[in-house]
């Protein structure tokens, strides 16, 4: 079965494409961006595929490709058109080459003309086409810049995009409207630029006199592009926090294991504890003594669940996920804050609110008390968990 997700950056509005082959998961990203690769590598391990090669579909002018740090991270072939003269390139690409991952394949089509190395992608059974910028959804890439020429990319487009079957599926590298996907047959028809009865001279017309500005980041990612993405210096940004060993999910929180979070806490050296934050009334707002490191257990569940046969963890600070944002002055925003619920789910929610509202440093404990108590870990006094008093069911 063959896997396929559509992801956006909404800095440079490129959609990012993964397919992948169910039997042997295996996969391919076509015009991965270099700000998006965290985002882009959770889903790959979520849905449990091996990344084996990029693809861009040309040299960006708009955006930096995230091919190199994909590499870096998982070692994927980087794969961009021969014709674009990158550097670092492991499979150069020609007109009618194929690209396999698993049983499934794509094949090569240049399609030249908004750039010289411009490359569709079409999927094996001609139901899927990847086009880059030749053709977008009821438009096309400029033809002023990067070897363009409107007379090139008329014939590319005709010859090898339009003449795919009509109910063939059409993905372009950009849509700044919210559009996501077109077809043959709707840009034969629909196409103000391409399709219709329009001829050479008539889009040559048309392209010569667009009169764009150049796009505001050429002059730093085309040269980035023709390394593939590579920064200057070779050195890849940091992935992960360095604070504890996190997971990035694919929704864009940060995950503890409760073994993980165990392990930081008991390590932690005695007489570093951080300073617990006065009680709020009569209200069971802190779990036991302080924490002995500089993480804070923010338990973000109702105070009879705290107390319940889950338990709650030791120096946990009781604030409820409806009352945090109106709390936030009893967190210290300088040390790391760990997010707590019962299966995951509300905590989940509090780090993105945490991290909206500043805290740089902040983690959803992966599964919450439910996980945490089927591995056995310990829990502070003063619960049901605690004293053994664990009620059936």
């Amino acid at each position: 079965m063959l896997i396929f997700r559509q992801l956006f950056d909404p800095t440079s509005s490129t959609y990012t494409y993964l397919l992948g082959d169910s039997a042997s998961g295996e996969a391919l990203l076509i015009d991965p961006v270099f700000e998006q690769v965290p985002r882009d590598l959770a889903l790959v391990q979520e849905l449990g595929l091996r990344l084996v090669a990029t693809l861009d579909t040309h040299v960006h002018a708009d955006h930096v490709t995230g091919a190199w740090r994909l590499q870096q991270r998982c070692g994927s072939q980087i794969a961009l058109a021969e014709a674009a003269g990158a550097e670092l390139v492991d499979r150069p690409l020609r007109h009618d080459d194929r690209i396999a991952f698993g049983e499934r394949f794509l094949t090569v089509r240049a399609t030249p003309g908004h750039t010289n190395g411009c490359l569709t992608y079409v999927l094996d059974d001609q139901h899927m086409a990847f086009t880059g910028d030749s053709l977008l959804i009821r438009g096309c890439g400029r033809t002023d810049f990067q070897q363009g020429s409107p007379q090139q990319l008329f014939a590319s487009v005709r010859e090898h995009i339009l003449s795919l079957p009509e109910d063939c599926l059409l993905y372009p590298a950009h849509d700044y409207r919210g559009v996501t996907v077109t077809s043959v047959a709707e840009e034969r028809r629909f196409n103000p630029r391409l399709g219709g009865n329009v001829d050479e001279g008539d889009f040559t017309g048309y392209m010569n006199h667009l009169g764009l500005p150049h796009p505001k980041l050429m002059a730093v990612a085309v040269p980035a592009n023709l390394r593939c993405g590579r920064p200057e210096g070779d050195a890849p940004p940091a992935e992960q926090p360095g604070w504890a060993p996190l997971t990035l999910r694919f929704s864009g929180v940060w995950e503890i294991e409760p073994m993980a979070l165990a392990e930081r806490m008991g390590e932690c050296p005695q007489g570093s504890a951080a300073p617990s934050p006065p009680p709020k009334g009569d209200k069971a707002t802190w779990g036991g003594p302080a924490l002995p490191c500089d993480v804070q257990i923010v338990d973000v569940r109702e105070e009879p669940e705290f107390l319940d046969r889950l338990g709650h963890l030791s120096g946990a600070h009781l604030v409820p996920l409806s009352q945090l944002l109106s709390r936030l002055d009893e967190l210290d925003r300088q040390q790391p804050v760990v997010a707590v619920c019962r299966s995951g789910v509300r905590s989940a929610q509090a780090s993105v609110l945490l991290a909206k509202n500043g805290f740089t440093r902040v983690a959803n404990l992966a599964g919450g008390m439910l996980r945490w108590h089927s591995e056995s870990l310990p829990v502070a006094p003063g619960s049901m968990a605690a004293t053994g008093e664990l009620p059936a069911g």
